[in-house]
């Protein structure tokens, strides 16, 4: 995501600064005497200079920006309608967000076989080896799908575009590399959780130890013996690197603000035997998946949470619970959605089967609290493995930053508006990203005349259908903004808001299909 290498990036008093600006290390940190060269495939090498001293330029039908799940797709796609494309990656592989993050944990929250590309023979010879695959299986798939596609001959790695603008009818994409590209068409499939979100903590710049963002945990790893680690943020990498370095001989301090409702997991091994038995099944459960609200192909429980007992709820709650995964919220009853009291029961039962999984009183009470936090559903929950175990460990604590807030960093830890200042060697950083607008921005794109991406946005996102902006001919936007019908967006002079319908989304589209023959239900009249 924000990385460049798999050398240790570190963001220190001399580097945090710049690291916050750029949003990204865009040299590889490797020693000095080294030159690095680029994996081009036959395009071009960063040193190679021609006969007039220029650096290399290829001409393009299509560039695509980033080497992760749609970029990957953007590629085989394109290729097959005859264009000459090209990807140009940050990275030195495959997998975009899953390339950048080796936090310790890592895995991914959608089971499989959703969480995978639905083209047949991209998953007839591939056999999972967990039901939610950590980050390393996830690299090998897109290894995997690299040969299957044969993308390597057109991936560009180790490339960051630097600036991209248009100008008499194509575009101009730059790199750090000095490799420029000239494209009729560009694709930025950048990703909506690039660029890392770095706080500015008072004292931050003087603090002496290591400090990393998730995103950027060393590739060969870090020892932590003996070291005290500090742990801020509470989302899904927060959780997955609490969980795995609470077991390491190491003291653990996790900073959380907001109590995460953490679902179990369900972690398993299928085998090959029952992933070839279940084959046939794959493309109509994609397929099926492309149907629902959520992408995920589960059903709600049948009838009503007010017409089943406290017994038949209690039951079903247990059986869901069990299956792991979201399905305790993606296949409860239908009401926990629309009705508070039902949400707080839902919340209530979870609390009750886990705050016995915390022995300690005080760290329960920071993340099993008695009082609904927020309604469920509006804070996305985690899937974790052992995490309300790991922290009743002796050598983890819990600071509940609700009451003790971070003062200020100083040249050796953390310091709490208590007063209180903890040491520490290591800061981890789980704190987010700053979400799609930030690698867009990152790219300094240009429209056609000459304003920045940034000066179109400064009022807000405005988008065409979510992939285009306007005054940005054949630039599109791969992983974007929701600015479809539901949203009104398509109506002129609407303000654009997020419509709900109740019936769901399927069916109104089928009372709109409806009415397209012959405007059923309108008064019509002829002009």
């Amino acid at each position: 995501m924000s990385i460049h290498s798999t050398s240790e990036v570190v963001a220190n008093a001399d580097t945090l600064e710049d690291i916050e600006l750029s949003g990204r290390i865009t040299v590889p940190t490797e020693p000095n005497n080294v030159q690095h060269e680029v994996k081009t495939n036959g395009v071009a090498h960063v040193n190679d200079i021609d006969s007039n001293g220029a650096r290399p330029r290829e001409e393009l039908d299509v560039l695509v920006i980033g080497a992760g799940f749609s970029g990957c797709y953007a590629l085989h796609k394109l290729r097959k309608l005859g264009l000459k494309v090209k990807i140009c990656e940050a990275g030195s592989g495959y997998g975009g967000c899953w390339y950048w993050n080796r936090y310790p944990g890592v895995a991914v929250d959608s089971e499989i076989p959703l969480y995978q590309f639905s083209q047949y023979e991209t998953y007839q010879d591939w056999y999972w080896k967990e039901r939610f695959p950590g980050g390393a299986e996830i690299r090998d798939y897109f290894n995997h799908l690299a040969d299957v596609w044969d993308l390597r001959k057109d991936t560009v790695f180790d490339t960051l575009v630097t600036k991209v603008w248009h100008e008499g009818g194509r575009w101009t994409s730059t790199t750090n590399s000095n490799i420029t590209f000239t494209s009729k068409f560009v694709v930025a499939a950048s990703g909506s959780s690039h660029k890392r979100y770095l706080p500015s903590w008072p004292g931050i710049q003087q603090y002496g130890g290591k400090i990393y963002h998730s995103a950027s945990y060393p590739h060969e790893g870090l020892d932590v013996t003996n070291k005290a680690i500090a742990v801020i943020g509470n989302g899904a990498s927060g959780v997955q690197i609490l969980q795995t370095l609470a077991k390491e001989d190491c003291q653990l301090t996790a900073f959380i603000r907001q109590p995460a409702i953490n679902l179990p997991m369900g972690q398993s091994r299928p085998s090959v035997a029952d992933q070839k038995a279940g084959r046939g099944f794959v493309q109509a459960l994609l397929d099926h998946c492309k149907l629902t609200g959520t992408g995920f192909p589960y059903a709600s429980l049948p009838g009503s949470y007010h017409d089943a007992t406290e017994q038949e709820r209690t039951k079903a709650w247990d059986e869901l619970l069990d299956r792991g995964g979201f399905q305790y919220l993606m296949c409860n009853y239908r009401e926990w959605v629309l009705d508070t009291k039902v949400n707080k029961v839902v919340y209530d039962y979870w609390r009750r089967k886990t705050e016995g999984r915390v022995k300690d009183v005080a760290k329960r009470n920071i993340v099993c609290p008695v009082v609904q936090p927020y309604y469920m559903g509006t804070k996305r929950s985690n899937l974790e493995r052992d995490y309300y175990e790991s922290i009743d460990r002796p050598n983890v604590e819990l600071v509940n930053l609700k009451e003790t807030p971070i003062k200020e960093f100083t040249t050796t830890g953390i310091t709490t508006v208590d007063g209180k200042t903890r040491n520490f060697d290591v800061v981890l950083l789980a704190t987010g990203y700053d979400n799609v607008t930030g690698s867009l921005m990152d790219l300094n794109i240009s429209d056609k005349h000459g304003v920045t991406l940034k000066e179109k946005w400064k009022d807000g996102v405005y988008t065409s259908l979510g992939i285009c902006v306007p005054d940005m001919p054949n630039f599109f936007m791969m992983y974007s903004f929701t600015e479809s019908w539901y949203t009104g967006a398509n109506i002129p002079g609407k303000l654009v808001e997020q419509l709900v319908y109740l019936g769901g989304v399927n069916k109104y589209k089928e009372i709109l299909d409806d009415a397209l023959d012959g405007w059923k239900g309108f008064d019509t009249s002829q002009v």
